[in-house]
């Protein structure tokens, strides 16, 4: 179904983009696609599905180039773990070249389109950003985030991307990244949908969300597009069933992390999204923020050891390292500072072949050859 299609009276009432924000491999890519059957544009060219999602992204090509090169010129990576990294990212909207130039970008999508929908693992490091470029041209915008369980997140992170960097990380990046996510769309168009929930019952979910974000598009969904979600939905994509007992992480981090999944839970609950839940999740993230302070200050002598003779930057493939994995990533994943020294040899456009866990390998050793070079 084309975009054009979407009733009249949504159509003549506003132009609205949907950001799908949060962690990946938590259901961003089926519900977008989802949308995107239901109506909604995803901006053109898409990232070519691989076989860490063989159902394809839903990721415009334009959107992840865009958030690589914020991302590395801020030094913050996809899975980033520090609460200090928020603050780097949102003086992106601050930047009037940055700003002009998703601007420009943005006004073009909505040229004979009325609903677009932007889905990226990164998004939701520059959701100011966004709201800013999208007030200029006067498009309204809302939040869909994808509540997955964080071992079930990180294990399937794991799995698609390579074990470089570790659960224990990853499940501290997966608080980082929610919770701070949560309240920068917080009293804003926002819907939270479960993603167990999703391939249970789509219908029903895409109901709630159409409810939840003011889309009435998403209520009357026509038989053809319903025979298409259908195909597309289905129970198998959820292949990571595992708790935190099948990974190596803390429980000092397993308790924040469960304690802070509980409290997002409630948001998918009937008028579960406001006051009385929100000051749990403060409480969460107030406690991750702590104790991230308390590992950062007692663990200098590890970064310092890492760090290059000299006094220089820290090593590739360790402390300083962009995290850029993920989908839809220029190499498809892997460390960028890696990238950027393999491609003095090869062509960028044979690491993008590089499969996910073969990056993985070649990243450790690279660690390996870096360490014997310095000795």
């Amino acid at each position: 179904m084309s975009v054009q299609a979407l009733p009249a009276a949504d159509a003549a009432s506003t132009r609205r983009l949907v950001l799908v924000a949060g962690v990946g491999r938590s259901g961003t890519s089926v519900f977008t696609t989802i949308l995107t059957t239901a109506g909604f544009h995803v901006p053109q060219p898409e990232v070519v599905a691989d076989p860490t999602n063989p159902k394809g992204f839903g990721e415009s090509r334009w959107v992840v180039d865009f958030h690589r090169r914020q991302l590395r010129a801020r030094r913050v990576s996809v899975w980033d773990s520090r609460p200090s990294a928020w603050a780097d990212t949102a003086r992106a909207a601050e930047d009037t070249a940055t700003l002009a130039e998703l601007t420009a970008w943005l006004k073009v999508q909505f040229v004979g389109r009325y609903a677009v929908v932007v889905k990226d693992p990164r998004v939701g490091w520059f959701l100011p950003l966004w709201e800013r470029a999208a007030r200029d041209i006067g498009v309204e915008v809302s939040f869909a985030t994808m509540l997955r369980h964080p071992a079930e997140a990180v294990s399937s992170a794991v799995t698609s991307y390579g074990d470089w960097q570790s659960a224990a990380s990853r499940t501290a990046s997966w608080l980082n990244i929610m919770l701070e996510t949560e309240l920068a769309t917080r009293g804003k168009p926002r819907v939270f949908v479960r993603y167990d929930a999703l391939l249970a019952d789509w219908p029903a979910e895409l109901t709630r969300a159409g409810q939840e974000l003011g889309v009435p598009a998403l209520l009357h969904v026509d038989a053809a597009a319903r025979a298409a979600i259908d195909a597309l939905v289905d129970p198998t994509l959820h292949r990571q069933k595992v708790g935190f007992a099948d990974l190596d992480v803390p429980a000092s981090v397993e308790q924040l992390a469960a304690a802070a999944w509980s409290e997002l839970l409630a948001l998918t609950a009937p008028a579960g999204d406001g006051p009385a839940v929100w000051v749990g999740l403060d409480e969460c993230r107030q406690a991750y923020r702590s104790f991230y302070a308390d590992v950062e200050s007692i663990a200098q002598s590890s970064l310092h050891a890492l760090r290059s003779e000299g006094g220089g930057a820290p090593s590739v493939g360790r402390v300083g390292r962009s995290l850029s994995d993920g989908p839809g990533t220029a190499a498809g994943g892997g460390a960028d500072a890696l990238i950027r020294v393999a491609e003095r040899f090869v062509p960028r456009t044979m690491l993008q072949r590089v499969p996910p866990v073969w990056r993985s390998r070649l990243i450790r050793a690279a660690n390996r050859a870096g360490r014997l070079i310095r000795r």
